[in-house]
């Protein structure tokens, strides 16, 4: 797409690489909070969310950011067109270029019902009327009007998809699971492996299971196979006339819907300008509408909804997101970084890491620019996390003491959920998470180790550089709405990037590559005999399998 440059040779790009280097390894995050008590005014922002009427706390202050860093990463992301990017996107224009496909997923989360369309063609309505259908069948189903084909109402619920189809509902289910339905099960199967689905029929009842099929096409390879297994499990105890009363679509193909022997009635669609990783909003997201209630989801859509507003409005050096998403580009280009650490210190949160890994690095593992060209610069950084404090007795050495600069994000709620022991557990946690960032900033110099009374020989093992940035996100309580604010803070973090680096964060043909050879590889493995057919690794590996499984 003409008008992009590569982000290196942006004007601003040569500036902050001058920055950079006069900034060098001589600024010190102890020393900057030293020299300026304001420090925590100035960088930390504030976020109103008008779905619960909750303020979070983005504090930005332990961060590299200098008086002329801010300043020349937002004119960067100006001289990189990051507003007329969003502006395009909110407009429902074809953003993602090589699909030539809308970037809507911010229309599913549209709750005061303002103007959206897509060629000319308002998506309100359609929106609208998949979740109002979602609302009738979730209420259905948690009253126990919907009814088994013995009569009795449902308890389980067993989600069967993959990527995205899986990461958004486990992720927002789990964090949620304080409203969660009392007495209903939850299951998400999503790995080809068959214990996945084995051990989820371990701990279903036919007469009372409801099994949501999640795969837009109905073809995806891992989704069909186990969803057919749920089918045969089902059988054994069931007619072909029942199917319709325990298994549900989410998905667009009527006619493969129809084939497995579900009622086009029990299918929920959504359009094609809604990508897998940004489809928990839409009807992928109805195992955890009937797990926390309609009322909770649309809080959730509400909360997203709100972050949108932010981040269409708010002026770049005041907007949070676009903060977050620019100091990822600061410290993967400028500084090195590889990777990027969010942990949360929120044991219902445990999977929203792994959720993060498939939005940021499936979006912005990208080394094309929309130009056609081969990127200049690092881009797409490896996400990972674990939730705290138990994190902190695994990798978190490698963080105070490694060579490695890895930045990171603390998100606390301050309310608990569960304020056992007039909460004892959760000042505890808190402590930690102000802790660990302080001592990541500080360290811990050999002078403080000798007055401790190490010996000699043991100081320089003790020691801990400190000045390692880290982002600390503080909520008043992860309710819906919160959390709902909190994933669209992420995704437009991750457009932030990616409109930085000019490379299309919604396409996914990295994905692909793998599954083609899949294809012809089973067809190999149902076959008799050995194969030559691939290299001497891959033969040989697929000849012992075969061999060792009993499949030759």
């Amino acid at each position: 797409m003409p008008g992009f440059a590569q982000a290196m040779e942006l004007p601003a790009w040569k500036t902050l690489q001058e920055h950079h280097e006069k900034l060098g390894r001589g600024m010190v995050l102890k020393t900057e909070f030293e020299k300026d008590p304001q420090r925590y005014e100035k960088y930390s922002r504030t976020f109103h969310n008008e779905a619960d009427g909750s303020d979070t706390i983005f504090d930005f202050s332990k961060n590299f950011l200098t008086e002329e860093t801010l300043p020349n990463l937002v004119q960067l992301a100006k001289e990189a067109k990051l507003e007329e990017l969003r502006d395009e996107m909110f407009k429902g224009e074809k953003i993602n270029f090589t699909e030539k496909r809308a970037v809507y997923h911010v229309a599913l989360r549209n709750v005061k019902n303002e103007k959206m369309e897509v060629d000319g063609k308002s998506v309100v309505e359609g929106v609208n009327e998949v979740l109002e259908h979602m609302k009738e069948f979730s209420e259905q189903v948690r009253s126990g009007e919907w009814k088994g084909y013995t009569g009795k109402p449902i308890d389980t619920i067993v989600n069967i998809g993959i990527g995205g189809s899986d990461l958004g509902p486990v992720m927002v289910s789990e964090a949620l699971k304080p409203y969660g339905k009392e007495g209903m099960k939850l299951h998400f199967v999503s790995n080809i492996d068959g214990t996945h689905i084995a051990e989820a029929l371990k701990d279903s009842n036919p007469e009372t299971t409801l099994f949501l099929i999640a795969s837009k096409t109905f073809t995806t390879a891992e989704t069909t196979t186990n969803a057919n297994t749920a089918k045969q499990w089902f059988l054994k105890s069931a007619k072909e006339q029942d199917i319709a009363k325990h298994f549900v679509a989410l998905s667009t193909n009527t006619s493969e819907v129809e084939k497995f022997g579900i009622d086009s009635k029990n299918m929920f669609g959504f359009s094609d300008w809604v990508g897998g990783r940004y489809s928990v909003w839409s009807a992928i997201g109805l195992s955890v509408c009937l797990y926390i209630g309609y009322d909770n989801f649309h809080e959730f859509l509400a909360g997203a909804n709100a972050m949108d507003h932010h981040f269409r409005t708010a002026p770049l050096e005041q907007n949070i997101p676009v903060i977050g998403g620019l100091l990822s580009v600061w410290y993967s280009d400028f500084f090195g970084a590889q990777t990027h650490l969010v942990a949360p210190f929120d044991q219902y949160m445990s999977r929203f890491p792994a959720y993060l890994q498939q939005l940021s690095m499936e979006s912005n593992g990208k080394a094309i620019t929309r130009s056609g060209d081969y990127v200049k610069y690092t881009t797409g950084p490896i996400v990972f996390g674990e939730p705290c404090t138990n994190a902190q007795h695994s990798f978190f050495q490698l963080l105070h003491q490694g060579t490695k600069l890895i930045p990171t994000d603390f998100i606390m709620a301050a309310e608990s959920h569960n304020p056992v022991e007039n909460n004892k557990h959760q000042k505890m946690l808190a402590s930690n998470y102000f802790a660990q960032a302080e001592a990541l900033m500080i360290g811990k110099t050999p002078e403080q180790v000798k007055a401790e009374g190490a010996a000699d020989d043991l100081v320089p093992h003790k020691v801990f550089l400190g000045n390692r940035p880290t982002t600390s996100i503080l909520a008043q309580k992860i309710t819906p709405g919160t959390l709902g604010a909190l994933i669209a803070y992420y995704e437009h973090l991750t457009f932030t990037e990616g409109a930085i680096w000019n490379i299309n964060s919604y396409d996914q043909w990295g994905v692909e590559l793998g599954k083609a050879l899949a294809k012809g590889i089973q067809k190999e493995l149902d076959d008799a005999g050995t194969t030559s057919a691939h290299d001497s690794s891959t033969n040989s590996l697929i000849n012992a399998f075969k061999k060792m499984g009993g499949f030759a």
